[in-house]
This record gives C-alpha cells, structure tokens and sequence, in this order.
C-alpha cells in the first residue's frame, strides 16, 4: 500500500483502545461469577442425581438379598447395582471425593457433610430435599 503526504495515516487512538478493553473487562467481571455459579449448580444437581442412584442401587439389593428396614448395606453390596465405568461405581464418591459409604435399607442416602458446605452457597435445604446431609459427627440433619 502506498501512501502519499497527503492523506491522513487511519489507526486507533490509545483511548479507544482503552475504552474497548475496559467494555470487554466489565463483560467478563459480569460473565465469570455467573458461570461459577452455573457450575456449582451443575455439580450439585450431579450430586442429587448420585443420592438418587445410590437409593436405587441399595433399594436392589435389598429386594435380592431379602434385607429388611435398617440393615446396613456396604459399598461393595450396594456398587453391583450402579452401571460399570462411571466413577460412582469405581469410587462410591461424590464429585468432590467424599464417600457416600454404607447405607441403610429404607433410609434415604445423606448429603456428605462436606460437599453440603461446598455447595451450600448455591442450594438450600428445599434443593437436597428429600436427603439430608450427615455431619462430621454421624448425625443426620436437615438444616445447615
């Protein structure tokens, strides 16, 4: 391209720049948190979704194994009855690593006590509903 004397040089301004680079920073201060969000969202629907798996798996076993309400059922029982290859079957662990452990018969699974903090900032107590979440202790509760 050639370019005479005469005709004016066409480029962006330091202010313009500037100006853009604000715009899209104050789009991705608005952007980011809510995609955090949407994914502890995500995380603890994938959670709910286990808890339900897990009250099915142990519902199967008692039905084969003739158990009756409150007996307890290990991992190992409970896992034979969760689709292979996922890692609820490899592990009995939520998303954040902790364990769901030994059920009960009739009782619905509890929320571990720690994923329950780690999420409690997105759900609440009618999110978990029908699980309780069991605390660092081995009680059950309802309410953080």
């Amino acid at each position: 391209m050639t370019s005479s004397s005469n005709s004016p040089e066409r480029a962006f301004t330091l202010v313009e720049i500037m100006i853009v680079v604000a715009v899209i920073a104050l789009l991705a201060a608005i952007a980011v948190p809510a995609f955090l969000r949407a994914r502890k969202r995500s995380q603890a629907a994938t959670v709910r979704n286990e808890l339900r798996l897990v009250d099915s798996a142990v519902e199967q076993y008692a039905i084969e194994t003739n158990k009756k309400t409150g007996d307890a059922v290990n991992f190992g029982d409970w896992r034979k009855h969760v689709k292979p290859d996922t890692r609820l079957y490899r592990t009995g662990q939520d998303i954040f690593g902790n364990n769901y452990g030994n059920q009960e018969v009739a009782d619905l699974p509890k929320v571990p006590q720690q994923t329950w903090d780690s999420l409690s900032d997105v759900t609440d107590d009618e999110f978990w509903a029908p699980f309780k979440r069991k605390n660092g202790n081995g009680t059950v509760t309802n309410t953080p």
